[in-house]
């Protein structure tokens, strides 16, 4: 996965190794020299491993991976146009917003950071894809519900969805209360965008279908708003 870079030094040369007899042997050592060219990316990489674990410091590439493996929702969020700078073997391209802990359903809180969809003032799309691998495991234990369906939106979006739904909660201090909810199941999400297009629609559909419960209805809507707040975890 890692090529070769110019000047990239070995941390373990190995002429150093050769028996005392050829230290001052140049042909020797100008051969191995070769070698240690050759093998240098591969020790850059097993000297710092775990770095490639992390989606905050890996290469893009390796973290594109990271995604796949962990399942994380990266539906609409194609970080190509920022590959350019990530051919190399370094490690670390970005970094996502240290917050990862549980919000609420709606804005300003939730998952390390909510990026932006590509328009101006969002975040790249390499950091919205290392964010949404960064929170891939928490959403996992919030899949199918109100508040994992939201956050996964908005680490593709920037921007918090409104949510109606059937379903409802309710207490009375007397027996034989109303129900609470609908009794037909429907699930209702619409995101407010500054600039919306026909593809935003398909993202958000495609998006909304893997993270709902999966026995719900759902339509969704994609409509302009003259102020669309994009939320970033500080």
């Amino acid at each position: 996965m890692r090529g070769s870079l110019d000047g990239l030094g070995s941390s373990a040369p190995i002429g150093a190794m050769l028996p005392a007899i050829f230290a001052d042997d140049d042909l020797a050592q100008r051969f191995v020299a070769g070698l240690d060219e050759v093998l240098a990316p591969f020790l850059v990489v097993l000297d710092n491993l775990d770095a490639y674990f992390d989606p905050a410091l890996a290469p893009l590439d390796f973290t594109r991976w990271l995604a796949d493996w962990v399942g994380a929702e990266t539906e609409g969020i194609d970080p190509g146009v920022d590959a350019a700078g990530a051919a190399g073997g370094g490690v670390g391209a970005g970094a996502v917003p240290a917050s990862t802990e549980a919000g609420g359903t709606g804005a300003g809180s939730g998952p390390a950071s909510a990026a932006g969809a590509g328009r101006a003032g969002a975040l790249p799309a390499e950091l919205r894809l290392r964010a949404a691998v960064a929170a891939a495991a928490r959403l996992h234990r919030v899949r199918g519900t109100r508040r994992g369906l939201s956050e996964a939106v908005r680490l593709v979006f920037g921007v918090a969805p409104e949510i109606r739904e059937s379903g409802a909660a309710a207490w009375h201090a007397r027996p034989l209360g109303p129900v609470p909810g609908d009794r037909r199941p429907h699930l209702h999400v619409t995101l407010r965008l500054p600039d919306p297009s026909p593809a935003d629609h398909h993202r958000l559909d495609t998006l909304v279908a893997a993270a709902r419960p999966a026995h719900m209805p759902y339509t969704v809507e994609v409509i302009a708003s003259a102020v669309a707040e994009r939320t970033t975890d500080r």
